[in-house]
């Protein structure tokens, strides 16, 4: 399955910063015909909007406020792109972390998030003859980092959930794609070590991904080359992630 770009109409959640700006800005260029932009805060996209008044819509979405998603997919009800960009990440390790609250909120974010998002989406998506939902992971999804080890189980269960939701949309014909980058240069990802991703280059391969049909994406060259050498040592690669330990 694939589905062509222009003219497509989208939702980008957590559309007011970081890798979510630069999907609207993508989708744009590449003439879609309609972007609902999804924030906590909907006065925080005024600039956003500006760029494009007739084609961007501001939506208040938090991806775990039930109500929210209840009300975006009564309201968005032409969307055949779904992008769950949306995420959250507290830094802290398993044991170590104080209390279970980052945890939760991650899991809350990056999990339950994509689940509610696609669960309302799929009547919606199931109407159109072309139509993706696209899920942004980490490289985290697959390997642990013990400094991040509450985020990368979140990461982990989002990867889990995001398997079984292509295989139940199959047969009405909407496309999943996931894309799990490593570091990248947002205000999420400045305390991770340098080299990081342009989000440009992640949102660029992921859209090429929609358009051809490729089901995982692990965009732009630094993402391409820790995931080789995922595929031949995953002990390995998992043994020296497990040296970066919570502070």
């Amino acid at each position: 399955m694939s589905q062509r770009i222009e003219n497509a109409v989208a939702l980008v959640t957590g559309a007011n910063r970081g890798i979510g700006r630069e999907f609207v800005a993508e989708l744009l260029r590449r003439g879609v015909k309609k972007i609902y932009l999804g924030a906590r805060d909907p006065a925080s996209l005024a600039d956003l909007v500006a760029l494009d008044p007739a084609r961007l819509v501001p939506l208040k979405l938090d991806v775990t406020n039930a109500a929210d998603v209840a009300d975006a997919a009564r309201i968005a009800t032409d969307v055949t792109l779904l992008i769950n960009n949306a995420g959250f990440a507290g830094g802290q390790g398993v044991i170590s972390a104080p209390d279970l609250s980052i945890a939760r909120q991650e899991m809350d974010v990056n999990y339950f998030g994509v689940l509610s998002l696609s669960k309302a989406f799929a009547p919606v998506l199931a109407k159109v003859p072309e139509s993706s939902i696209v899920n942004v992971l980490s490289f985290l999804s697959l390997v642990t980092l013990p400094s991040a080890g509450t985020y990368s189980a979140s990461k982990a269960a989002g990867l889990a959930a995001s398997r079984s939701i292509r295989a139940e949309l199959l047969a009405q014909g909407t496309q999943v794609v996931i894309t799990m980058p490593v570091q990248v240069e947002t205000d999420m990802g400045r305390s991770l070590p340098e080299p990081r991703l342009q989000p440009l280059d992640v949102v660029s391969e992921t859209l090429d991904a929609v358009e051809t049909g490729v089901e995982e994406v692990f965009p732009g060259e630094l993402t391409r080359t820790v995931a080789t050498a995922f595929a031949a040592d995953p002990k390995g690669v998992q043994a020296h992630m497990s040296t970066r330990l919570p502070a």
